[in-house]
C-alpha cells in the first residue's frame, strides 16, 4: 500500500470523528454541551480539527541529562575516566581492606561514597569537561593523523590529559580523608587505640598516592615539557589549598576575621566589580598573589575554590587546547573557561543547604562557603561563633549560624556571583567555533542552575 493511501485513509477517518462529535455535541443535552466545551476545545488546522491538550510545561536543563548528552558526543559511556585505574588489583585490595572500616566512622568511606555516586552533587565530570572544550576547539592541521582519534573528534594525547585531571582530582579528594589523631602537645604518644583510624589514613595515604603516582606517570608519557610545568603547578595549588586560611586542629577550614569597614564604605565596596586575577592573569604558573584577600569575602572564597578546583580545570582546559596546536591566546581562554566554571559550580553547591528554612538535626555545612562569608562580612558579629571552632568545628553551632545565613543578604549575593560566574563562562564560550560540544557546554552551565 503507497503512502499516498495511507495518508488518504488518515485523513477520511480525521474527518469521520470530527462528523461523530459534532453529531454528539449537537444530541447532546445541554449541561452537556457547556460541560463538554469546558474540558474539550477544538481548533482548526487546514481542514481537519485536532483537539487541543494543555500546554506542556517548559523542559528545565537537567544536569544528568546534559551530562549523558555531552558523553554521547565525546564517545565514552562515563565521565569517571579514572575507573579503569580503581578497577586494577592494588586498588581491588583497597576495597577489600575499606570493608575493616565499616562502622568506624573514617572519613574516607564517605568520600568513597562520593566518588562512587556520580550524581548531582559531585564534581566528576571534568574529563568530560575537558573532552568537550577539546572537541569543541578542534585542533590545528599539522596534527599527524596518528594522534587523532577520529571517531570521537578529539587526540589521543587530549583524552590522556582527561584522565590524568581526573585521577588528580580524585587523589586530591581521597587525601583529604586523613584524619588527625592528636593534637601536637601529644605527639609521639603511642595510638593504640586509634588501630581503626591508623589504619584508615594508611588506605587514604597509598590509594591516593597510588592514583596520583599514575597521574604523574601518564603525564610524563604525553612528552610535552610545557604541559608537564602546567598541570605541575595545578598540584602545587591542591596542595596549597589545604593549608589556606584559618583551621582547626583536624584541619577543617574556618573562614577569615572579616575586615572593619564603616558602612557606607562596605556598601559602596559591595557594588564594586573585584578583582579576581591574583596574578594568574600574567603567568598562571607562579603562585597566586594574596595580597588583599584574607577578610575581603570573595575575594577570600575565590581564591580558595581557585586554589582547591579552579586552578586544576582551568589548567586542564588550557592544556588540553595547547596540545591541540591552537594560539597561545585561544589557550588562556581555555583557562579563563575552566577557572569561571568551576566557581560557578562552587556557588551551587553552596547554596545546596540553605535550600531549606530549618537545618536538619545534626546538619553540617562549610564554614567558608559563600553564603556565610557574605553574611559574616554583613554581620561581624556573628564571628564570635565561628571563634568557638578553632579548636574544632564541632563547637560551633550551625544551627545558630544557618538561622543567620538565612536572615541575611548572603543567599542573594551567592546567586548573583554564580550568575556573574556562569555568564562569564558563557562568554568565554563565543569564542569557540559553533558545534554541539560547544552547545552540550552550555547545557552544562544551564544545568547547574536548577541544582
Amino acid at each position: 500500500m503507497s503512502l499516498s493511501r495511507v495518508y488518504g485513509m488518515q485523513a477520511r477517518l480525521r474527518t469521520q470523528l470530527q462528523k461523530s462529535a459534532i453529531n454528539v455535541a449537537s444530541t447532546s443535552p445541554a449541561p452537556l454541551v457547556l460541560e463538554s466545551a469546558a474540558h474539550r476545545r477544538w481548533i482548526a488546522s487546514g481542514t481537519v480539527c485536532h483537539e487541543k491538550l494543555a500546554a506542556k510545561p517548559v523542559q528545565k536543563h537537567d544536569w544528568n541529562r546534559a551530562v549523558s548528552e555531552a558523553e554521547k558526543i565525546v564517545g565514552y559511556p562515563t565521565s569517571f575516566l579514572s575507573l579503569r585505574w580503581l578497577l586494577s588489583d592494588e586498588i581491588a585490595n583497597v576495597a577489600l581492606h575499606l570493608r575493616k572500616l565499616v562502622g568506624s566512622n573514617h572519613p574516607l568511606l564517605r568520600t568513597a561514597k562520593v566518588l562512587i555516586y556520580n550524581g548531582k552533587s559531585n564534581m566528576q565530570a571534568w574529563g568530560l569537561i575537558v573532552l568537550l572544550v577539546s572537541k569543541a576547539v578542534g585542533h590545528a592541521p599539522t596534527i599527524p593523523d596518528l594522534e587523532q582519534d577520529k571517531s570521537a573528534g578529539v587526540l589521543q594525547s587530549q583524552r590522556g590529559l582527561a584522565e590524568i585531571t581526573e585521577m588528580i582530582r580524585t587523589a586530591h579528594l581521597v587525601h583529604q580523608g586523613l584524619v588527625n589523631l592528636q593534637p601536637m602537645v601529644n605527639a609521639g604518644n603511642e595510638l593504640g587505640n586509634d588501630t581503626d583510624t591508623i589504619f584508615g589514613n594508611k588506605i587514604a595515604l597509598l590509594s591516593g598516592d597510588y592514583l596520583l603516582g599514575n597521574a604523574c606517570l601518564q603525564l610524563a608519557g604525553l612528552r610535552n615539557q610545557s604541559l608537564i610545568e602546567l598541570i605541575s603547578s595545578a598540584v602545587r595549588d591542591l596542595t596549597e589549598s589545604s593549608f589556606f586560611g584559618e583551621r582547626d586542629v583536624q584541619n577543617n577550614a574556618l573562614p577569615s576575621r572579616p575586615l572593619e569597614r564603616a558602612g557606607s564604605e562596605a556598601s559602596v565596596s559591595s557594588g564594586m566589580e573585584v578583582d579576581l586575577s591574583f596574578g594568574d592573569m600574567v603567568d598562571n604558573t607562579q603562585p597566586l598573589s594574596l595580597a588583599g584577600v584574607m577578610g575581603n569575602p570573595e575575594k577570600e572564597w575565590s581564591l580558595r575554590h581557585i586554589l582547591g578546583a579552579g586552578s586544576l580545570l582551568g589548567k586542564s582546559c588550557q592544556g588540553t587546547i595547547m596540545l591541540a596546536g591552537q594560539p597561545e591566546s585561544l589557550q588562556r581562554q581555555g583557562y579563563m573557561f575552566g577557572k569561571h566554571l568551576s566557581l560557578a559550580w562552587q556557588a551551587c553547591i553552596d547554596l545546596e543547604p540553605f535550600s531549606s528554612d530549618q537545618l536538619p538535626p545534626g546538619g553540617r555545612f562549610s564554614l567558608v562557603s559563600a553564603p556565610v562569608l557574605f553574611h559574616l562580612d554583613h554581620e561581624p558579629s556573628l564571628y564570635a561563633e565561628i571563634e568557638k571552632g578553632s579548636e574544632s568545628v564541632e563547637n560551633i553551632d550551625y544551627a545558630k549560624v544557618h538561622a543567620a545565613v538565612m536572615r541575611g543578604p548572603g543567599l542573594e549575593k551567592t546567586r548573583a556571583l554564580q550568575k556573574r560566574h556562569s555568564l562569564a563562562a558563557l562568554t568565554v564560550l563565543q569564542e569557540f567555533p559553533s558545534s554541539d560540544a560547544r552547545t552540550a557546554l552550555q547545557n552544562i552551565i544551564f544545568a547547574m542552575q536548577d541544582i
